[in-house]
């Protein structure tokens, strides 16, 4: 009940999940982002394109058993896409089965314009994504339409992604044919899928330098209802334990390159990641 009154009680949803607290929201959510419309000064002219994974689970169960309704990061997803389209990269769209994207709608920017209009531009792709599966098993080998992966972040990419045998085929593809990988905010869990043995030296990404969203405050934010309990397990600390260095202790606007993996913080970062993805692309293509 005090919790209720102050506003940090997580808010239930009609499917027995919980969204975040009316505090949370307005502590971690903004009603428009800093989405900056870049002009590039060149133009991408190619036709590869950018395959964006992304989840198809919804309900996060937590410690305690209570679900934490999340997907996808809206703005994670939408403003570096949305750099990626100024820049003239086309996105395609894919999860573990084709099944629709989930997002946190409960974080979309309802008066920021552009990131509406992107989301709506490919609303059917979100509704009828690609197969990461059928991909692997069809296409994969012998394709040559990408020039990246990218996976956003949401606490959904903590779900299924990171022990996707597909998911380990995928990355296994792009660190053979030299493509990038990039991926904000939660979005590296899913890169844990790589780690086959459990040994450090197995690892792909060992010796990596990453910006992730950190544990610490993963454990932090229930105390104002952003998710009804702990996380079920704290991914910073698997890619730690393989290898990774951590660059970044907050949840800021960290983004960093290493060889041709490029990773962001959080949310705060989406703007800057995407200016830094798709100048990155151009100058390598």
């Amino acid at each position: 009940m005090l919790k209720r009154i102050l506003g940090i009680a997580p808010k239930p949803t009609s499917e027995g999940g919980y969204q975040p607290s009316r505090v949370a929201l307005k502590l971690a959510t903004e009603s428009k982002t800093d989405y900056d419309h870049t002009q590039f000064t060149t133009f991408y002219q190619g036709d590869k394109r950018v395959l964006m994974l992304c989840t198809e689970e919804q309900y996060m169960t937590m410690k305690n058993g209570k679900k934490f309704s999340t997907g996808n990061h809206p703005v994670e997803m939408l403003v570096p896409m949305l750099h990626l389209q100024q820049a003239g990269f086309d996105v395609d769209i894919a999860t573990p089965t084709g099944k629709p994207v989930q997002i946190e709608q409960w974080a979309m920017p309802e008066k920021d314009a552009a990131v509406k209009a992107i989301f709506n531009d490919y609303k059917y792709q979100f509704e009828n994504p690609l197969s990461l599966h059928d991909f692997v098993q069809n296409d994969m080998d012998s394709s040559e339409d990408y020039l990246a992966v990218f996976i956003p972040g949401g606490h959904g990419a903590m779900l299924g992604l990171p022990t996707n045998e597909d998911v380990q085929q995928l990355i296994e593809w792009v660190n053979k044919n030299d493509l990038f990988m990039l991926s904000i905010c939660h979005g590296p869990a899913a890169l844990l899928a790589a780690d086959k043995t459990g040994r450090k030296k197995d690892f792909i990404y060992r010796g990596y330098k990453m910006a992730t969203f950190p544990d610490s405050v993963d454990s932090k934010t229930p105390m104002v209802g952003y998710m009804p309990g702990k996380v079920p397990w704290k991914f910073n600390k698997r890619l730690k334990g393989l290898g990774v260095t951590l660059v970044n202790k907050k949840a800021d606007d960290t983004c960093q390159v290493d060889r041709k993996l490029i990773t962001a913080a959080s949310p705060k970062a989406a703007n800057d990641f995407g200016k830094l993805i798709a100048n990155t692309l151009l100058k390598n293509c």
